[in-house]
């Protein structure tokens, strides 16, 4: 939490900077004028650092504005669809003077007004409260219900940040777009634009994997803005700015505490102990929300505590171990800090397999947990997807336990979907049951907090072992209460019960019982376990409907100033090329993520090989006098058939060979499309035109991806399909005698 003191020596700089600013501007400074200075011949190293930039800027503010702004967390494909609004604007705007001043104010603002001190009482932290409040979708701390003052009021404060951070990225779109125009060939631009990607998502992937803070970041962002100006004072003055952000975005860490930004997440830990100076363990915080606690159970530390021994028999930790065998075999997904390890390990388990996505909250445990517990000889530790792992171990186990693993962070920044949205599915049970010894049990404990979700996860338990789980509530005073629920394919769980009376009293004293009504199940095409039905959940209407009134807005005051060059025509072609991508992107790192895992690295290998196959293709095209059309039409729509039907589910393989399967089938229409698109783009008369139409698709595919919520992931492929054959209609009608 950054300190009022801070806040304000940080304001005052910027509020100076601002003066700075106005003053210039009176005097005519060439950052305000109408025409910049500008060189008229194009430079590489202009478009070059501008695209970088472009992809670095959309990644940074995508994962800054998720953790502070939590309705983006939920939603997260929203903040790249305005990045990309932003951007598209900007390319309408090719021949008008670049707008620094007005992304800089607008860049400045919203760190501004996303950083007030004391933003907890309810500004922002409240936002996804009062916008996406409805019983369909589940959102941490989220009523099933708001009113429609809070929820105009919440649109109007998000159509505020929508504004800002599409003004962001606007003088981003312009530059590289003018740099399009002014190039002899487009081809050229354009592979220098693609190389300036691929290294933009390389560099952000790279600053995420060192967990270096958003300070870094933006710093790095407005850095490159101040080496796009067009006159070394110029780039001094917007350089002078990185002081007072960074100040800004720094979160000064209180004593006994320590902030985190891993690759998934912002975590904030804090040590505790106990009034004899004990120590107790301590609280994590996740994007600003309690998400657990280390806790100390050991039986010497329980001695000196009466009243903690008294809860610790039946706590969450403890209670997987009322139900199993003596000195089982154990594998704790989403093992976290190490509570569930600690506790596998106090009841004598011979072997212990730990698995944890999220490498700083393992480093956490190993260091912080004062029982130690990922320091046994008998636990085996695995950084990792906790479904990956289910597919490649060939171990049995007396006890498979899901500890509260249930993640409200997204997995990619192009999917509607969560890290763990892959872990509870009908196929991912089934796989858990597979792994079981004859008496063995499956532990689940989530943190419901909407009915149904516990319907739906007794559902899916039902259908893998064969017999419905005994599901009850375990509470404590000192760590996070949860749901449990619990089920075996022998009698075991009865049996427990038979023989211990006190937990058989907790079970039936504590018992949930299903609603009424019957919820879809989970499956990995369809893996939206914190929605009710399929359906476009209330939310994403409102969500994606303040998306549209921001570029109609927009859109409007562009065509009222007459900003846009005459020249500007909209190409169905690009528009549909760019919709199409982006959907393809969308499948593509969904399947893989069911063959190498829900991990951060999953997003920059694909990301990073779909520019590349880009680069390539557009390569080839540089070499090829003519593109024979027809052929690649067909193979384009052919090839997304292929991929449709083809049956990965079939293929007698390891996870691995199937994924690599997949990485090749998906990959032909890749390279399709994009040979397509370089044959056209290289003779369009306006490559700034060109740019934007395919830069706006993208943003209707972004908004078009939410069918995958109705339809299912795989379905995003006839989209696609759908969107492709639009393309070729376009084409055709932009070029008749082709």
């Amino acid at each position: 939490m950054i300190s009022l003191v801070t806040f304000i020596v940080a304001a005052a700089m910027l509020v100076a900077a601002q003066v700075l600013l106005w003053t210039a501007k009176r005097r005519g400074n060439a950052f305000f004028s109408a025409r910049p200075r500008e060189s008229s011949g194009w430079s590489p190293r202009r478009l070059w650092l501008a695209s970088f930039l472009t992809l670095f800027a959309e990644m940074a503010f995508i994962r800054w504005i998720a953790v502070e702004v939590r309705v983006f967390a939920y939603f997260k494909n929203l903040a790249l669809v305005l990045c990309f609004l932003g951007f598209g604007v900007g390319c309408a705007l090719v021949t008008q003077r670049t707008r620094w001043l007005a992304a800089l104010q607008s860049f400045l603002a919203l760190v501004l007004m996303v950083r007030i001190p004391h933003r907890t009482d309810g500004l922002f932290e409240n936002l996804s409260q009062r916008l996406g409040g409805a019983g369909d979708v589940s959102i941490w701390e989220t009523p099933a219900y708001t009113d429609w003052r809070s929820f105009l009021a919440a649109a109007a404060l998000s159509g505020c940040l929508f504004l800002l951070i599409v003004s962001v990225f606007v003088p981003l779109g312009q530059v590289v777009s003018q740099q399009m125009d002014r190039a002899c060939s487009s081809l050229r631009a354009y592979s220098w634009n693609l190389f300036g990607s691929v290294v933009g998502i390389a560099a952000f992937f790279a600053v995420s994997r060192l967990m270096f803070p958003p300070s870094v970041w933006m710093g790095v962002v407005l850095l490159g803005f101040a080496l796009l100006q067009n006159t070394r004072r110029d780039a001094m003055l917007v350089a002078s700015l990185v002081v007072p952000l960074a100040l800004l975005l720094h979160d000064a860490a209180q004593p006994n505490t320590q902030i985190l930004w891993t690759p998934y997440q912002e975590v904030l830990y804090t040590r505790r102990y106990t009034r004899a100076g004990d120590a107790w363990g301590g609280i994590l915080q996740v994007n600003h929300t309690f998400y657990q606690s280390i806790v100390n159970l050991s039986p010497e530390f329980l001695a000196r505590h009466p009243a903690i021994q008294k809860q610790a028999d039946y706590d969450p930790y403890n209670l997987p171990f009322r139900f199993t065998v003596s000195s089982p075999t154990v594998l704790v997904v989403g093992s976290g800090t190490g509570n569930d390890v600690a506790a596998a390990l106090r009841h004598n388990s011979r072997r212990v397999d730990a698995v944890e996505i999220d490498p700083a909250i393992l480093e956490l445990g190993k260091r912080e947990h004062p029982e130690r517990p990922y320091d046994s000889p008998k636990v085996a530790v695995y950084l990792g997807d906790a479904r990956n792992f289910l597919k490649r171990t060939n171990q049995q186990y007396d006890l498979i336990l899901f500890g509260l693993l249930d993640s409200h962070t997204q997995f990619s920044d192009y999917a509607n979907m969560r890290i763990d949205n892959f872990v509870y599915t009908e196929e991912a049970f089934r796989e858990a049951v597979r792994h079981l010894t004859p008496n063995g049990i499956i532990f689940v404990k989530f943190q419901v907090d909407r009915p149904w979700i516990a319907n739906r996860l007794i559902g899916l338990l039902r259908q893998a072992v064969g017999s419905s789980p005994v599901v009850f509530r375990a509470n404590s005073t000192y760590t996070a209460s949860s749901s449990c629920f619990v089920a075996s394919r022998s009698d075991r769980v009865e049996e427990a019960l038979a023989a211990d009376l006190p937990l058989a009293t907790l079970v039936v004293e504590n018992q949930i019982s299903p609603e009424a009504g019957v919820v879809p199940a989970t499956t990995d095409d369809w893996p939206y376990l914190y929605q009710k039905n399929r359906r476009i959940p209330l939310a994403f209407y409102s969500v994606s409907i303040l998306v549209i009134l921001t570029a109609i807005v927009l859109y409007i005051r562009v065509r009222r100033t007459q900003l846009i060059d005459a020249r500007f025509s909209f190409s169905l072609f690009f528009f549909s090329m760019g919709a199409g991508f982006l959907l393809l992107e969308t499948q593509i790192i969904s399947r893989l993520a069911l063959f190498f895992g829900t991990i951060w690295q999953v997003n920059a290998i694909v990301v990073t090989a779909l520019l590349l196959a880009l680069l390539l293709a557009n390569a080839v095209v540089e070499k090829m006098r003519a593109v024979p059309k027809l052929p690649m039409w067909g193979g384009l729509l052919a090839s997304l058939a292929i991929a449709y039907w083809f049956p990965f589910a079939r293929i007698p393989a390891s996870p691995t060979w199937v994924g690599m399967i997949a990485v090749g089938v998906f990959s032909v229409p890749v390279v399709f499309a994009g040979i397509l698109f370089s044959s056209e783009f290289r003779k369009a008369l306006s490559p700034s035109a060109a740019l934007c139409s395919n830069v706006i698709g993208a943003v209707a595919g972004g908004l078009l991806e939410n069918l995958s919520l109705v339809f299912g992931l795989r379905a995003l492929l006839l989209v696609a399909f759908l969107l492709y054959s639009v393309a070729a209609i376009g084409y055709w009608q932009e070029n008749p005698r082709s």
